[in-house]
C-alpha cells in the first residue's frame, strides 16, 4: 500500500462517500474533510483517527445527532483496516463524543460533556471576532455607515413590494425551454464559457424593435443581474475619487455601488422633466459618469423630457463623460408604445445601456445585459471576468430559446394588460379606503405608484409600523440622498392580485388611522 501523506485532521479535501442512507428525518454526516493517514508517524493510526474526529466534533463540523459513515465505508475511504476505525469509535463513545445504536449505526452525541462544550465555545470565541475590531477598506466602512443593512429585503412577497407577477409566469413553457436547452447543449453547458451568442443576438433584435437601441451582438455583455451591470459600469467608467452624478431621489443600490467603488456620488435633483442637467453641471461639471433612469425614473416615475435628454448627451460629449442608462422596466408602459431609449439618440457613443430580465420575468433569474460602446467592450469583458467570469450558461440558453420562440414578447404583452388592471385596482381601493390618509394617483408606466402622505408625516415611521402588519411599503425618504422630500410611500402592485391589493389597502388604512406619524422637532434635528 502506498505511503499516505498528512495526518487524521481537517483539510480542504472532499469528504468520503457514505455507504448507507440515514433514517428518515436525520441527515448523515460525511467524514471531516481531508482525513488521511500518516504511516510515517510513530502515532498509531487509530489514535490519529480518534484525534481528527474529536477535533472535528469540537469545532462543530458535525451537528449533534448526525450519523457517521459505517466503519466499513470509513475504512475503505481512508485505506485503513476496519479494526482501526472500530478502536477509534470505541474510544470516542467511551468519552461521550459518539453514541452507538445497535443496528442503526454511530451518531454524534446529542450533547457534549460540559468540559468539552466549554472548550468548543472558547475555541469558537477565539476564531470569530467582531468586524469592528478588524481592518476593512475605507470605502467599505463608508458603505456600512450609509447602509448598515442590505437595502432590499431578502425574499418573500408582501404587499406592496415591487415584484413581478410570479403567479402568471409561464412555468411550463420555461421548463420546456430548459429541458430543450439542456438536451441540445449537453456537456458544453457544464463548462466555462462566454455569453451565449444566440442570447446576445436575440437581445439585439428585441432592443432594436422595442427600444430603438442601436448595437451589434458584440456590444452586448451578459451579466449576473442588473446590480452587477451597475457595478461593472462604474468600475470601468469611473476612477476612485472621481465625481459621478446620481438622481436625487434615486435608486439606493446604484448609490451604494458608487460608494463601494470609491467614487464620489453627486446627488442631482429630479423634477417633472427628469434629471436637472443644469443643476448637475453647476455641482460637478467634470463628473466622469451620470447614472439615470430616464424612461421611468426610480422612484418618482417621471419620464425625462427630450430637451433634458439632449442636454445630458451634450454635457457627456463636452465633458468626455459616460452615461449609464438603467432601463429597468420600460416594457410596462400602459399609454402608447414604450419610449425610445436614450442610447438611440446618442451619436457620440457616450451611453452605456442596462436592461434586466429579473423585473420582466422573475427575480431569481439573475440575468441582465449591458450594451457598451465598441471601444469599451474589452474593458468590460476583463472587468467581468475578475468579478464573476460569466453568468449561468443553461439559463442563458433557455432564455435565448424563450425569446426566439416569441414567448418573451407574448409574456410582456400579457403582463402589460394585467399590470394595468392591478394598478387601476390599487387606485380605486386607495380612493375608497385611504381618502385623507394617502393620496394615490395613476401612472402611465411602471410597477409601482407613489402614495403621498399629509405634510409633516414621518414616512419612515409609517413604513416600520406597516411592516409589523406584514405590509412592505418603502418610504420615499429612503430614496433621498440630500433632498428634503414630501413624505410618501412606494406601493408596488404588479405582483399581487386585485383581492390582495384591496386587502392590503384596508390594512394600510388601519395602520394610518391607528397611529400618529407627525415629525416632531427633535426628529428634524
Amino acid at each position: 500500500m502506498a505511503k499516505m501523506r498528512g495526518h487524521f485532521a481537517a483539510a480542504a479535501m472532499p469528504p468520503p462517500s457514505l455507504s448507507n442512507e440515514p433514517p428518515p428525518g436525520r441527515a448523515a454526516a460525511g467524514s471531516p474533510s481531508g482525513l488521511i493517514a500518516d504511516r510515517s508517524s510513530g502515532k498509531p493510526l487509530f489514535r490519529q483517527l480518534y484525534e481528527g474526529l474529536s477535533e472535528a466534533i469540537r469545532a462543530g463540523q458535525f451537528a449533534p445527532g448526525a450519523r457517521l459513515p459505517s466503519t466499513r465505508a470509513m475504512a475503505r475511504d481512508l485505506a485503513v483496516s476496519r479494526n482501526t476505525v472500530h478502536l477509534a469509535f470505541e474510544q470516542l463513545i467511551a468519552e461521550g463524543f459518539l453514541a452507538g445504536k445497535q443496528g442503526a449505526g454511530t451518531y454524534v452525541a446529542g450533547a457534549l460533556p460540559g468540559g468539552l462544550l466549554r472548550a468548543a465555545r472558547r475555541a469558537s470565541a477565539g476564531r470569530v471576532q467582531p468586524a469592528r475590531n478588524r481592518p476593512i477598506s475605507a470605502r467599505t466602512a463608508k458603505l456600512l455607515r450609509l447602509y448598515p443593512q442590505e437595502p432590499w429585503p431578502r425574499g418573500g412577497s408582501l404587499p406592496f413590494r415591487v415584484t413581478p407577477a410570479l403567479d402568471h409566469f409561464p412555468r411550463k413553457i420555461w421548463q420546456r425551454s430548459l429541458v430543450r436547452s439542456w438536451r441540445e447543449g449537453g456537456d458544453a453547458l457544464l463548462d466555462y464559457g462566454w455569453a451565449s451568442g444566440k442570447l446576445r443576438q436575440v437581445i439585439v433584435e428585441y432592443l432594436a424593435a422595442a427600444r430603438g437601441v442601436r448595437c451589434t451582438a458584440d456590444q452586448v455583455i451578459v451579466v449576473a443581474g442588473a446590480q452587477q451591470g451597475i457595478d461593472l459600469a462604474i468600475r470601468v467608467a469611473v476612477e476612485p475619487g472621481e465625481a459621478a452624478w446620481i438622481e436625487d431621489p434615486g435608486y439606493p443600490t446604484a448609490h451604494g455601488a458608487l460608494v463601494g467603488a470609491g467614487a464620489v456620488p453627486v446627488p442631482v435633483p429630479v423634477d417633472e422633466e427628469g434629471l436637472d442637467v443644469n443643476a448637475g453641471i453647476r455641482r460637478a461639471p467634470a463628473a466622469g459618469l451620470a447614472y439615470v433612469t430616464p424612461s421611468h425614473q426610480s422612484p418618482l416615475g417621471v419620464t425625462m423630457s427630450l430637451r433634458r435628454r439632449l442636454e445630458l448627451l451634450e454635457w457627456a460629449r463636452q465633458a468626455s463623460a459616460w452615461i449609464l442608462e438603467d432601463d429597468y422596466c420600460s416594457e410596462y408602459r400602459y399609454a402608447g408604445r414604450p419610449l425610445a431609449a436614450l442610447q438611440g439618440l446618442d451619436r457620440d457613443e457616450r451611453v452605456i445601456y442596462l436592461g434586466t430580465f429579473s423585473k420582466v420575468l422573475f427575480p431569481s433569474l439573475r440575468l441582465a445585459y449591458l450594451v457598451v460602446p465598441p471601444d469599451l467592450r474589452e474593458a468590460f469583458l476583463a472587468t467581468r471576468f475578475f468579478a464573476s467570469r460569466h453568468a449561468p450558461r443553461l439559463e442563458q440558453a433557455a432564455l435565448a430559446s424563450f425569446i426566439a420562440d416569441g414567448h418573451f414578447v407574448r409574456h410582456i404583452r400579457r403582463m402589460r394588460a394585467l399590470y394595468a388592471r392591478r394598478q387601476q385596482a390599487l387606485v380605486l381601493a386607495a380612493r375608497r379606503d385611504l381618502k385623507g390618509l394617502l393620496e394615490v394617483e395613476p401612472s402611465p408606466a411602471g410597477m409601482h405608484l407613489l402614495g403621498w402622505l399629509p405634510a409633516g408625516c414621518d414616512d419612515a415611521a409609517v413604513s416600520r409600523r406597516a411592516a409589523a402588519e406584514n405590509l412592505d411599503v418603502a418610504p420615499l425618504s429612503a430614496y433621498a440622498i440630500e433632498r428634503s422630500l414630501p413624505p410618501g410611500l412606494i406601493l408596488g402592485y404588479s405582483g399581487f392580485n386585485e383581492r390582495a391589493i384591496r386587502s392590503g389597502v384596508r390594512r394600510l388604512a388601519g395602520v394610518l388611522r391607528a397611529g400618529s406619524f407627525r415629525v416632531v422637532e427633535q426628529d428634524r434635528a
